[in-house]
């Protein structure tokens, strides 16, 4: 059986894989006062636990992306999908804080390889005309996860269980919804391996894939090959920490990539808190997360009108992160607005360019590394989007905190000595000093990816 546009069919699969990826990194944040209050956490444990999930997160980018060049597409996917299915099944188990820090962290060791394994499958699937559009569309899949866990897990979480079944209640102890959401969305992640594992492989292995695409596809390969050829094997860890583009992408994501993770983690937790939302009215959130779909598929999209204009890749994708930088500063006006429709309306436009911008350097890195590389760099750059999170975390912490009760963490000593003076002065100052810093992240990367000449790294002419 041939199916039409398989590629297609490739990056919906991608597409619920990434759905499931983020209903599972959601699950935490969407009912974050309800297990907060279950278990007795406090927001600075609350951000420690993030963190692990962060940490366990970089030290998987650092390994995914080679484990993924070496077991291919295929089977490193398997991999890593069931390895956080489990993982976020475990969370139900929790009783503390040490506890579901230790199975976000290990939700964290599985969930980072998913996405320089499917940047693998959009290099191998498709032309780079195509590559944004295709990122856009997966990712695309992230968001609606997010959008979609409130939905899911704020019903279970606030169901009173005691009551209407309290056989299950007896079983899962307190806070039997949201444990029950890790259980289902788990078992969710492990089905999804089944279609995977029965329609991928290469193009030239597929049984399913039509002459026209293998044509399409292998055309596009040939001119992109012959770039590649005096470079035809895997770079080696020197030559991939001397490429500039690893560390100009690293640093990019590094200054950027927290702006998204603020509004997965921490959003939830200021319209609670600032703007006096109850846990029924935090489903408001859905349109955070639809606004950042929206960013994913007109970011892969413009870019992609671009190159058919004759734009090269890389160029295109610069130009159109200008103008995703240029909107950024609106972000102050959200936590100044009194109105909470004024708020939401100007929080969906930082979303949108936020996740337009995310998709464009994300393909940068196809468009600029060989395939044979790619998943390894791919990590390394992405390692700048956890180190980011991390520090936003505990920025963030600070600024919504008093002086910390507990001993401080290697984390925090760390930060400490980086940044002490910033966060002294930041401490206690609420969410409004975040909102203002957002403000300058994305055009202060731009400036550097620019000057860096990032985009004149790599064969653009591979159209």
């Amino acid at each position: 059986m041939k199916l039409r546009g398989l590629r297609w069919w490739i990056v919906a699969l991608l597409f619920g894989a990434a759905v499931l990826n983020y209903v599972d990194r959601q699950t935490l944040s969407a009912v974050a006062p309800t297990i907060q209050r279950d278990l007795g956490l406090d927001d600075r444990a609350y951000a420690d636990i993030v963190n692990l999930f962060l940490v366990a997160y970089t030290v998987a980018y650092l390994v995914s992306g080679r484990i993924a060049d070496r077991l291919g597409t295929r089977a490193s996917m398997v991999l890593f999908v069931a390895w956080w299915s489990v993982a976020n099944m475990l969370s139900a188990l929790a009783r503390g804080a040490s506890s579901l820090g230790v199975c976000r962290f290990a939700l964290g060791l599985g969930e980072a390889g998913v996405w320089p394994a499917a940047s693998k499958a959009v290099s191998e699937w498709f032309p780079a005309k195509e590559r944004a559009l295709a990122i856009g569309l997966y990712t695309m899949g992230a968001t609606l996860g997010a959008t979609v866990a409130p939905y899911v897990v704020i019903p279970l979480a606030t169901y009173d269980y005691t009551v209407k079944m309290p056989a299950l209640s007896n079983v899962l102890g307190d806070g039997a919804g949201w444990r029950l959401a890790f259980l289902l969305t788990g078992v969710a992640g492990l089905v999804w391996v089944i279609p995977w594992l029965g329609f991928y492989r290469k193009p030239t292995e597929s049984k399913f894939i039509t002459p026209g695409e293998r044509t399409l596809i292998e055309g596009a390969a040939v001119a992109e090959n012959s770039a590649e050829a005096a470079t035809s094997t895997a770079w080696s860890w020197r030559q991939i920490l001397l490429f500039r583009g690893t560390w100009l992408l690293l640093l990019g994501r590094l200054i950027t990539d927290p702006v998204w993770y603020f509004y997965q983690f921490w959003f939830p937790k200021y319209l609670s808190t600032d703007r006096h939302l109850s846990q029924e009215e935090l489903k408001l959130t859905w349109l955070v997360y639809a606004a950042a779909g929206l960013g994913s598929l007109l970011g892969g999209w413009l870019s992609g009108q671009l190159v058919k204009r004759g734009i090269a890749p890389a160029s295109s994708r610069i130009w159109l992160m200008l103008g995703c930088a240029c909107v950024m500063p609106l972000s102050p006006f959200i936590a100044r607005v009194s109105g909470l429709s004024l708020a939401m309306t100007l929080t969906v436009c930082a979303v949108v360019a936020s996740l337009a911008w995310l998709i464009n350097i994300s393909s940068l890195v196809v468009d600029v590394v060989p395939k044979h590389s790619l998943g390894t760099v791919f990590s390394v750059v992405a390692t700048g989007s956890t180190v980011g999170g991390i520090v936003m975390n505990m920025i963030v912490a600070t600024m919504i905190s008093g002086p910390s009760t507990k001993a401080a963490g290697f984390l925090d000593h760390a930060l400490k000595t980086v940044l002490g003076p910033l966060l002294d002065r930041l401490q206690g100052q609420g969410y409004a000093q975040w909102f203002m810093i957002m403000a300058f992240l994305h055009p202060v990367a731009w400036l550097i990816l620019k000057l860096g000449g990032v985009h004149r790294l790599g064969k653009e002419s591979s159209v």
